[in-house]
Parts: structure tokens; C-alpha cells; sequence
């Protein structure tokens, strides 16, 4: 099949691009490399270094292409960023998927499969591990736009019998996840202790369900065989600290960090975990990977970019 997938450079689409070809689909990624990266494209890709704001020339992609299959993972993604530029978060995260979904109404694409976030949407909750049907009470604009879209898609299902598919991610993490946002405090712990310096944790107590990239690619491919409209929470439904992150973490680099504590920021929640039962009893999706052997794998990707960046830096 031809798949679009925006944001196909970046951390969690360049690993579902891989797949796809792997499983021997024609893909089309659309990015604007502002936090993805060139070196993350998958050569047998059609590339397209556009931004989705730009409406005109994403139909011109679709026309020419004629996708079946819509992955949309392209997004603003920074939570404090979105409290800081709601509109500018509404206009990335919001309108431009508008403009997708107008174009896979009109393309007749037979499966939009979105990737939406599960803890920014449901908020802090009392049910531990938190269930899809749960009230959604998102307490930042980026949450509220996540789960605007998926209030669009269920409305374009109805109007226009687009067929969709909302996966809820818990925390993700694993190779090639970008250290320099605010998003993945795995990678930015990686990457701050790598380069000698202090990392700051915001809180410290709030928990976390982190989730392997190559867990959630999976359930990306199965939700292909999902034949109805759904909404799944992809995740491990355990929680694992921040503090306890980063101890494991400071074990590759000797125990010899200490990090700086800040107070928890506005719109973070205190805790996170989400249950994976859905898609589970559905498309036979679990997580396969613990944190431990995740985050050692996640550790031997960023030693070998720093080696190979730097020979002489370890």
C-alpha cells in the first residue's frame, strides 16, 4: 500500500517508516526537518521537506501520490512551548491536521491512523492504570489539541466514513529521540550526561509510563488490521519515577551526577499510566520491551552517535 507519514524524519515516524518498507510499502514522508533530521530518512522513501501549514502544496503531494493510508505523526510537541504559544500550537497541531483530514476525505483514504498522547489528554486521574473510556480532562493547550483532533476524526468518520485510528502513547523513548526539546526526559538526561552537565528535574515524585519505540511502531502496523474506527492507549501500564530514571540512567556514567530539582511546571501531571487491555484483547498488541533492557538499548545508541561524531570525546 501507499503510506503518507508526516513527520516520517523524526523519532517514532522515522522507526515506522523503516517498517513499512520493511513490510514492503510505498511510502511518502512529509516533514519540515524542524525537529526531525535528514539523516533519520529512510532512502527508499519519496522525501518531501514541506511544512503542513502550507495546505496548497500537501494537496499537491496527495494528488500526485494517491495514498490508501494516512500516518500522521507530525506535530508540535513541546507541552510548555503549547502553554507558553497556544495559537501557534492550535495552528500547528490543530489546523493542519484539519487540512489532512479534508484531503483524505477527498482522496478517499481508507485509514487515517493518528498519533495522539495519552496522559496529556486524560489529565491526573484516580483510575491507575488509566482506560481509553475514561473523561478526558487535558490540562494544557497541547492535550487539548490532541484531543480536538480526535473529536474531528470521529466527526469525519461519521460525515465522510473516513476510517481512523487514535493511538494514545504513554511516555516514548528509545533511539533517535531528539534531546534538545523539552519532550523525553530520557533522551535529555542521555544527552545532558554525555556532555558533562547537570540535568534538572521538574518535581522529581510525578511517575511515568514509558513505552519502547519499536513497541509502539508495532502497534502502529497492526492497527493496518483494526476494521473499525478505535481509540487505544499504547503503553506498558506500569509507572517508573523520574528519579528513579534517572539513578538508572546515572549507573552507565558511574553514579557520578547529581541533579538539580525545580518545582513540578504548570500543565505536567503528577502521574501517568495508562492500560494497553483495548488493543490488547483487539489487535493482540503488547509492550515487549522492560525499561531496563529499553534504556540500555536507548544508552547504546547514544554512545555510538557520540562515537561516531567524536572518536576522541570517551
Amino acid at each position: 500500500m501507499r503510506a503518507i507519514v508526516t513527520g516520517g524524519a523524526g523519532f517514532i515516524g522515522s522507526h515506522l517508516v523503516d517498517a513499512l518498507i520493511n513490510e514492503n510499502h510505498e511510502v511518502i514522508i512529509i516533514d519540515n526537518l524542524l525537529t526531525g533530521k535528514t539523516e533519520n530518512i529512510n532512502l527508499k522513501a519519496t522525501f518531501y521537506n514541506q511544512d503542513l501549514q502550507n495546505h496548497e502544496k500537501i494537496k499537491e503531494i496527495f494528488e500526485k501520490h494517491k495514498p490508501e493510508i494516512v500516518y500522521h505523526l507530525a506535530a508540535q510537541i513541546d507541552l510548555r512551548k503549547s502553554i507558553k504559544e497556544p495559537i501557534e500550537d492550535a495552528k500547528i497541531n490543530i489546523l493542519s491536521t484539519i487540512n489532512l483530514l479534508e484531503l483524505s476525505a477527498k482522496n478517499n483514504i481508507k485509514h487515517f491512523i493518528f498519533s495522539s498522547t495519552g496522559g496529556a489528554i486524560y489529565g491526573d486521574t484516580k483510575q491507575i492504570p488509566t482506560i481509553e473510556t475514561h473523561k478526558e480532562q487535558p490540562s494544557s493547550p497541547y492535550g487539548c489539541s490532541k484531543l480536538t483532533i480526535e473529536k474531528y476524526l470521529h466527526s469525519y468518520s461519521k460525515v465522510h466514513n473516513l476510517k481512523y485510528t487514535c493511538l494514545r502513547y504513554s511516555n516514548v523513548y528509545g533511539p533517535r529521540q531528539n534531546a534538545k526539546g523539552e519532550a523525553g526526559v530520557i533522551a535529555i538526561f542521555l544527552n545532558k550526561l554525555f556532555n558533562n552537565q547537570t540535568p534538572t528535574i521538574f518535581g522529581g515524585i510525578q511517575t511515568r509510563d514509558f513505552v519502547y519505540v519499536h513497541d509502539v511502531v508495532r502497534a502502529n502496523l497492526l492497527a493496518l488490521n483494526d476494521p473499525t474506527s478505535n481509540t487505544y492507549n499504547i503503553s506498558t501500564s506500569k509507572q517508573t519515577d523520574v528519579i528513579e530514571i534517572f539513578s538508572k540512567i546515572n549507573k552507565y556514567f558511574n553514579n557520578k551526577f547529581a541533579p538539580h530539582y525545580e518545582g513540578l511546571k504548570k500543565g505536567e501531571q503528577k502521574i501517568s499510566c495508562l492500560s494497553y487491555e483495548k488493543i490488547k484483547k483487539n489487535l493482540g498488541w503488547e509492550p515487549l520491551t522492560n525499561i531496563d533492557e529499553g534504556l540500555d538499548k536507548t544508552y547504546c545508541w547514544f554512545l555510538m552517535q557520540r562515537q561516531s561524531t567524536n572518536p576522541n570525546s570517551l
